[in-house]
Parts: structure tokens; C-alpha cells; sequence
């Protein structure tokens, strides 16, 4: 299971500013944005931590020129065309050996 994840993962967040924004971005949103909320800040600032790192997350994928997970989600659920991995990227997920842009394959 960690090794598909990870084999899914590495190659979608290869630029060292993917990586900084994500590594900034993934913590605020998971870590720290339930810990204000158990601690009881007013909700503005958790939603807001939770926010701002989706926001990071990305921008990350913006710089590295593919689309956020949750973005390939629900292009491939409505059947539009998503770029899973950067352009010129020679990665490929074991599993679907498909057109990374499109949902078809064609």
C-alpha cells in the first residue's frame, strides 16, 4: 500500500518548489489546522489553515504543470481531459498505462 502510494506520488512532485509548498502546505492543512480546531480557536483560523495549505498544495502543482489530485479526480469522474504527470515527465503509474491527459487513453 505505501509503496503504491509512493509510486503514485514521487513522480507527480518532482520540481524542488512542488516540494517546499507541499511540504509546507500538507502539514498546515492536516496537522495543524485539526489541532487549533481540538484546541478551540475560533473557526475562521483552523478553515483558514486548512485553506491556505490546499492553496500551497496547489500552487505546487501549478508550478510543476500537473493537476492536483483532487483535481485529476473530478475531471476523470466527469470525463475531461487531466494531466496526471508534468509535460516531458517520462512517468508512468504501474497501474494505468493509459494517456496521462486523457481519460480514454486515446
Amino acid at each position: 500500500m505505501i509503496r503504491s502510494f509512493l509510486n503514485n506520488y514521487l513522480p507527480r512532485h518532482r520540481h524542488p518548489v512542488n516540494q517546499i509548498l507541499h511540504l509546507a502546505g500538507v502539514p498546515l492543512s492536516f496537522l495543524v489546522a485539526p489541532i487549533l480546531a481540538i484546541y478551540g480557536y475560533d473557526w475562521y483560523v483552523h478553515v483558514g489553515c486548512f485553506a491556505g495549505g490546499y492553496l500551497l498544495q496547489f500552487a505546487g502543482h501549478a508550478v510543476e504543470g500537473n493537476d492536483a489530485g483532487e483535481v485529476i479526480f473530478l475531471k476523470r469522474m466527469f470525463g475531461l481531459p487531466y494531466t496526471e504527470y508534468a509535460p516531458g515527465s517520462n512517468s508512468s503509474s504501474a497501474s494505468d498505462s493509459s494517456d496521462e491527459t486523457s481519460p480514454t487513453g486515446r
